[in-house]
């Protein structure tokens, strides 16, 4: 069964933010920035990929995999089109580094610029990070379990529902009465033999990815049914049938074959998440007050006469 997505308040929300931008803040995309470095010249070794003299590596793609989140990561790996389209990208990005460095471009003067001031960012926020990095053992169980409390009323998943549908579409607007009328039949065969709803979405849906699973459409929150459908799933009770219901596409027979009620989320189920968003704040925290301890306000000035010209020569 699928986890349920998780309704937040704008508190909780923030706090998980805070988790998300210390990971992919501008210069450190967690694929980006664990990528080799791009090659002008073929690697030596086996290629899983070739273009012209460039090449990528099964290193590369292993440190692509790497560089990503466990989730991410098995998403990525069960997905062949989408490392390929990976894999074509990476070999024409190489192919463009190899025009430009023939043509001398890392030597250009606004290149050049660029390039110090990329790499003094890169240098500041790892360097940033590991002067901030976070006690291994925080936060605690009491700590955890604060945070859950203070949030508890945003840990709310909605109620979901699982319902399974016989689509009749109506292509020519001239057949509308004709599928309304086909529609109809098929609510009162479902009406009549609920038990039968399952074959008779596969014989006759024309929704062919519900219909090969007898109409099943999965558990999914009231909001994300379609708005028409919405009202008819709500008044029925597990294992009704509907009356046809007609949205802009089509005719829907409706069958709602579970409810799980909404409910407050466990502290089990937020755990992970909990734990990673207040580590992500407590690495916040600790690198802030480092920078603050940087500005020793005994000696720092700023000469407020030459930044009014700075100023004036802008306007």
């Amino acid at each position: 069964m699928k986890k349920p997505a998780m309704v937040m308040g704008a508190a909780t929300v923030a706090l998980l933010v805070v988790a998300v931008a210390l990971a992919v803040r501008p210069g450190s995309d967690p694929v980006a920035a664990q990528q080799p470095a791009p090659s002008m010249k073929a690697e030596a070794g086996p290629a899983l990929a070739r273009l012209g003299n460039q090449q990528v590596s099964p290193q590369e793609v292993q440190a692509l995999l790497a560089s990503l989140p466990p989730a991410s990561r098995e998403q990525l790996q069960g997905n062949r089109e989408a490392l390929e389209r990976w894999i074509r990208s990476r070999l024409a990005e190489k192919a463009v580094l190899e025009q430009a460095d023939a043509q001398g471009w890392a030597q250009r003067p606004d290149v050049a610029r660029q390039t110090r001031a990329a790499t003094e960012q890169i240098i500041f926020r790892d360097y940033l990070r590991s002067v901030s990095e976070v006690p291994a053992d925080y936060p605690s169980a009491a700590e955890l379990q604060q945070a859950y409390e203070a949030g508890k009323a945003d840990w709310v998943t909605p109620a979901l529902y699982r319902v399974s549908q016989i689509f009749l579409g109506v292509g020519d607007p001239q057949n509308l009465e004709s599928v309304r009328k086909q529609a109809s039949e098929l609510s009162k065969k479902a009406q009549a033999a609920p038990g039968e709803f399952a074959a008779l979405a596969g014989q006759y849906s024309q929704d062919r990815t519900t219909a090969e699973r007898g109409g099943d459409s999965g558990l999914q929150p009231l909001q994300q049914l379609v708005p028409e459908v919405r009202g008819a799933v709500a008044r029925l009770k597990v294992g009704a049938v509907s009356e046809p219901v007609q949205s802009a596409a089509g005719f829907h027979v409706i069958k709602l074959t579970e409810l799980q009620p909404a409910r407050t989320a466990t502290l089990d189920e937020l755990r992970d998440q909990l734990t990673q968003a207040l580590r992500a704040r407590r690495q916040e925290q600790i690198a802030q007050a480092y920078l603050d301890g940087m500005l020793n306000t005994a000696t720092l000035s700023i000469d407020g006469a030459e930044l009014n010209k700075v100023l004036e020569e802008k306007r």
